[in-house]
């Protein structure tokens, strides 16, 4: 007779964080095989953050551990094909390859792309910091320059640091507007709020009003009470057109607990005075006395917040519209304030509480002085951009980039440039893939070492808790065992920093992990 336990997770294929109750059954032959396997996969009704909401991605996850195409043992290419091998032959190749490699051309010889799955891996948060200054490249690449990095440039400016996000108080306010973002298809981003199409929902049921300013009639504009039709790319015009109303009909209603922190606040004033609603009607495509509506509302509203998301951020002026969604959150009276945007406190890995009052800890573009050698593009809170990846492999001279980590990434899918990436890849001297899959980049790996499945591993969302509308700690321990002869993932991480380091292929990943650790806390509290 088959047994059932049951093990609880937050699921970790989105920023929602939803909390999933898992039922893992056991045959009487698994009894014997000391196996288990999934069975009914669905939402945790006592889950204090999700109360049981799932959509249809959480439920996949059985399908996704037992799909068979999922990488189980490490790829090798020999002959221009991918083969089978053990862990042990894997990491004999990594070794000596790699340093071979880094003794001729130098540590920045090295790139290394970090895909988005990162940011939803407890196992990547913490030891991502060790395989990066195991190989002490300053050629990084990742998914966040074609998403959310200006959200978080401007965030850096205007609060101190690039995750002191302001996220609006959804199950509280009375108006929110929404600019590039269909969270009824991407449950939210940069805002970690389970069921957001049912908040968006209550709010209207409350007697509150939800605007969507999009380009598309998305399936959020149309539960909106207001859909805004705005031409691509013109957000920061609409935003500061808002703030022209504001100023010249006296709607501005700055707190006085956050006045004492402004600076700046006569030059908006300036810069805003000739962006009226008519002077940017045509550019916008907006009505002029649409946009002067939506600053009377949001205005009179007893609590507002302004929302936006990637259709704000990759754009020519992404950086300006982001940092205008605040100002306007700031001058209707709505930061930092119940119904309006407001900054969670996360148990771990939060800087968004460090720096001296009033000031923060800093933040400026090109803080570590490099540039792309190719465009001179320069860095950006450690990185560079990832449409410039591919120009960077392809630079002939001694000093461009002669291998590639990947870790969770699909860059050759996912990045401006796609065909030109392709073939640069074809280029490298050695690339080394963490990947469950061989896909359109892995493809062109030399090494692929995979991690085990999103259920054999444990669950904390450190990024994604700094971005949540609510203040909450969930940890997941793993559903599921490790294969057989299977390395966890930070396991894999920590030692392809170790070997960067000079250590050989039997270097035993646990000596990074008190280093991985130390490095955490520090960071967390601040102590050099």
């Amino acid at each position: 007779m088959s047994e059932t336990r049951l093990a609880f997770r937050t699921c970790p294929l989105c920023e929602a964080g939803c909390g999933l109750e898992i039922a893992v059954q056991t045959s009487p032959l698994q009894v014997i095989n000391k196996t288990e396997s999934i069975g009914r996969i669905r939402g945790d009704m006592d889950d204090v953050f999700s109360h049981g909401f799932i959509c249809p991605k959480g439920s996949t996850l059985k399908q996704l551990h037992e799909d068979p195409d999922r990488l189980r043992k490490p790829l090798i290419k020999r002959n221009g094909v991918h083969v089978e091998v053990e862990w042990d032959e894997a990491w004999a190749e990594v070794a000596g390859r790699l340093q071979d490699l880094i003794e001729r051309h130098g540590r920045d010889a090295v790139a290394v792309y970090l895909g988005n799955p990162n940011a939803h891996s407890l196992s990547a948060m913490l030891y991502n910091r060790t395989l990066l200054q195991g190989l002490g490249t300053h050629n990084r690449f990742s998914a966040s320059t074609v998403d959310q990095l200006p959200k978080q440039v401007a965030a850096g400016y205007m609060f101190g640091t690039g995750v002191h996000v302001a996220v609006p108080d959804l199950d509280r306010t009375d108006f929110l507007m929404i600019l590039g973002a269909n969270p009824y298809a991407s449950n939210g981003s940069v805002c970690t709020a389970p069921d957001f199409p049912g908040r968006i929902e209550a709010i209207k049921t409350r007697g509150g009003t939800v605007v969507v300013v999009d380009p598309r009639f998305t399936r959020t504009a149309q539960e909106a009470d207001t859909w805004l039709a705005i031409r691509p790319a013109s957000d920061a015009l609409f935003l500061m057109a808002v703030v022209n109303v504001l100023f010249a009909e006296n709607l501005v209603k700055i707190q006085d607990r956050i006045a004492v922190l402004l600076n700046g606040l006569e030059d908006i004033r300036q810069a805003c005075q000739r962006f009226t609603p008519e002077a940017v009607s045509d550019a916008t495509g907006l009505d002029p006395q649409a946009i002067r509506q939506v600053a009377r509302d949001m205005s009179a509203a007893s609590s507002a917040a302004v929302y936006g998301r990637i259709g704000t951020t990759t754009t020519e002026f992404g950086t300006t519209a982001s940092w205008l969604v605040d100002v306007v959150n700031t001058l209707t009276g709505n930061l930092d304030s119940v119904g309006g945007a407001m900054f969670a406190k996360p148990v771990l890995g939060g800087p968004t509480t460090r720096g001296t009052s009033g000031k923060g800890s800093g933040f400026r573009i090109g803080r570590g002085g490099g540039k792309t050698k190719v465009n001179g593009y320069p860095e950006v809170m450690g990185e560079y951009p990832a449409a410039a990846l591919a120009e960077e492999i392809t630079d002939v001279s001694e000093s461009g980039i002669k291998a590639l980590i990947t870790v969770a990434g699909n860059p050759v899918l996912s990045t401006p440039h796609s065909h030109q990436l392709s073939s640069a890849l074809e280029q490298l001297e050695l690339m080394i893939s963490v990947d469950i899959y061989l896909n359109e980049t892995t493809r062109h790996a030399d090494i692929i070492l995979p991690s085990p499945s999103q259920l054999q591993r444990d669950h904390y969302d450190v990024l994604l808790l700094q971005f949540a509308i609510r203040n909450v700690a969930n940890y997941s321990p793993a559903v599921l065992p490790l294969d057989d002869g299977q390395p966890d993932e930070w396991e894999i991480l920590a030692k392809l920093g170790l070997i960067a380091q000079g250590f050989g292929p039997d270097v035993d990943p646990a000596q990074a992990d008190d280093l991985a650790i130390d490095g955490l806390v520090r960071h967390s509290v601040g102590d050099p």
